[in-house]
């Protein structure tokens, strides 16, 4: 067992951290969105999966509760594929966490994706990926240029 293994906890079935996200059902059952507590434990695995991947340290949930509550509400997200998507949201966005060296907080990280998912995507997250990785391509330009001037400057992200 590796240390992101030990830090990154599991969620046992009658946590705290389990009733907080089985708790959001009650906003997201208005778009017909439920979560059960096995695709909690779904996308609790994948979440540590992804955070192995990236070499990520996490102690908490809230990245996957705000994933929950900002993308629960869009029109694009779909009951048959919802488990699946916040899946991948998740893996994009640990994906930029890394890509962005953390400069970004993880909120503005979330509505830039969202914004994207319900505009130009249109509810695809293989153009979001696609988007994401174009955003994260520029931002590491961007920060090359500023960091030679000054401290990177995250205003481009309000």
């Amino acid at each position: 067992m590796n240390l992101s293994d030990i830090l990154n906890f599991q969620l046992l079935p009658k946590s705290n951290s389990v009733m907080e996200l089985l708790s959001l059902n009650e906003k997201t059952k208005e778009q017909g969105l439920v979560l059960t507590p096995d695709d909690i434990k779904t996308l609790v695995v994948f979440r540590n999966k992804v955070l192995r991947d990236y070499a990520r340290v996490e102690l908490g949930i809230e990245v996957l509760q705000e994933l929950i509550k900002v993308f629960s509400s869009s029109p694009y997200m779909e009951k048959d594929h919802y488990v699946d998507t916040l899946n991948e949201l998740q893996e994009i966005f640990y994906y930029l966490r890394n890509e962005t060296e953390d400069k970004v907080e993880d909120i503005k990280l979330i509505m830039k994706m969202n914004d994207y998912f319900n505009g130009s995507c249109a509810g695809s997250v293989e153009l979001l990926r696609s988007k994401m990785e174009e955003l994260a391509e520029n931002f590491k330009k961007d920060m090359m240029c500023l960091d030679s001037l000054f401290e990177g400057d995250e205003s481009a992200w309000d």
